[in-house]
């Protein structure tokens, strides 16, 4: 549908450039000329707004800022102009506003209206989101001294019965990633019992609001990092320094996202750090928190920190790592090869591998080579390990129906996108139904069918 509203918003600039173009005219009428065209252009992206695919949400946004800006602009044009005739250059105007108007319409073809897919539980799922403040750290992306900011959303039974209480699960996106980045997931568990927090890492995301409403951006030197680590020829040396660093900051924000609910919960009111303008609705997830049954999940450098909060926190029950490479369990290096440690991971684990991941993973075993995922699952005293075919790393996300475009830059396989989301989100609630609800034995192949 934004292919054919592209469309008819450039018919009526060349209808206007065919009867205004090329000749002498009162630049009066030219104005009234242009006026008309504006607003029947706003007219036609009004109607079609009850078409499906079209709101006003930001795919549209600057599309309609553009329309109504430039039919002020086109009033004031008419009132102003004195009757004066000269030339007007209507093709050529023409052309800029095809121009505009595709440009405002770039996101509407990167971005679809992707709403997330459908959930099998039985609860409806309610949303909050706050932002905690820790004052125990300084921001170290900052310079002022401010203190450190976490937001954190909520995804929980709605209609729980009273006094019913649900497993506390623990979201931690990837690198440049967003707390919506898993929506799918979230829902899914919610639906079923669950509450869910994505914990979104300032600095590491790719944009987030702080307490102050000033949009927080991906820190250019992270960015560099990654890059860093992810280019031909790095040393090791330098992975596990940059690793050990954002790991650290990742973790401190679940330890101190978790304390903070832990603490909260059952109370009557909020501490003063924590920033939200749905207090009743925060109020309402922390009580229907299980907060003795916990499980901590992330995607890539979530999925890393997630492994990592298993190993040093006693509270954590269950851990689901997807796609990402257990960097925490690498100790140091010597002589160009990691220290992994090998004492067994203590608490239950899923991992999942995209394709390519889980053969590397296991040519890199055939030869000998030292990678701390293999340490990690073959040492595991509940460890599970599967694949699935045709993926790659952003098949374990909902940006493949986000924004197909954008994640197949960043790497999505041959799979159904959706069919795989649906898959993981599965096997993902067996999992921690059997860990954190103790509902029968959990049981994964070496690769998963999608469903």
């Amino acid at each position: 549908m934004n292919i054919l509203l592209l469309i008819l918003l450039c018919v009526f600039e060349a209808a206007f450039a065919v009867t205004a173009g090329g000749r002498k005219c009162d630049k009066k009428d030219w104005q009234m000329g242009r006026l008309i065209c504006n607003g029947g252009q706003l007219l036609v992206f009004l109607i079609m707004l009850i078409a499906p695919g079209i709101d006003l949400s930001f795919r549209f946004m600057g599309l309609f800022v553009l329309l109504i800006l430039r039919i002020i602009v086109a009033f004031f044009g008419v009132l102003l102009t004195r009757k004066k005739e000269g030339e007007r250059k209507s093709i050529a105007m023409m052309i800029l506003s095809a121009v505009l108007i595709s440009a405002s319409l770039v996101p509407s073809f990167v971005i679809t209206s992707y709403g997330g897919l459908p959930v099998t539980g039985e609860y409806e799922v309610a949303q909050a989101s706050a932002i905690l403040t820790d004052e125990s750290r300084v921001e170290e992306f900052e310079t002022d001294g401010s203190k450190r900011e976490v937001p954190v959303y909520f995804y929980y039974p709605a209609n729980a019965a009273e006094g019913e209480k649900f497993p506390l699960v623990i979201f931690s996106h990837g690198a440049f990633g967003y707390n919506k980045s898993n929506y799918s997931t979230f829902a899914e568990l919610a639906s079923n019992g669950y509450t869910v927090i994505s914990t979104e890492h300032p600095y590491h995301s790719l944009f987030t609001k702080d307490t102050a409403g000033n949009t927080i951006t991906v820190d250019p030197s992270f960015m560099s990092g990654i890059a860093a680590i992810n280019s031909e020829g790095v040393n090791e040396e330098t992975v596990f320094e940059l690793s050990s660093e954002w790991l650290e900051l990742r973790c401190d924000d679940i330890d101190f996202v978790i304390d903070s609910v832990k603490s909260a919960a059952g109370e009557s009111a909020l501490p003063e750090y924590w920033h939200t303008d749905d207090i009743q609705g925060i109020i309402s997830a922390l009580s229907v928190t299980d907060t003795n049954n916990i499980g901590v999940m992330g995607h890539s450098l979530g999925g890393a920190a997630a492994v990592n909060e298993g190993r040093t926190r006693y509270d954590i029950k269950a851990v689901v790592d997807l796609d990402g490479t257990m960097l925490g369990e690498v100790t140091g290096v010597e002589n160009g090869a990691d220290i992994v440690r090998d004492d067994p991971y203590p608490v239950p684990i899923l991992s999942f591998d995209n394709e390519e991941h889980h053969f590397a993973a296991m040519e890199a075993e055939k030869n000998g080579e030292v990678y701390a995922n293999n340490v990690v699952m073959g040492n595991a005293l509940c460890g599970y390990r599967t694949y699935i075919a045709g993926t790659s790393h952003m098949n374990f996300t909902d940006l493949p129906m986000y924004s197909p475009s954008l994640a197949k830059m960043l790497g999505t396989g041959s799979v159904d996108a959706e069919r795989c989301m649906m898959t993981v989100n599965r096997v993902t609630l067996e999992f921690f139904d059997s860990f954190l609800k103790g509902k029968g034995e959990f049981i994964v192949q070496e690769c998963t069918e999608v469903s």
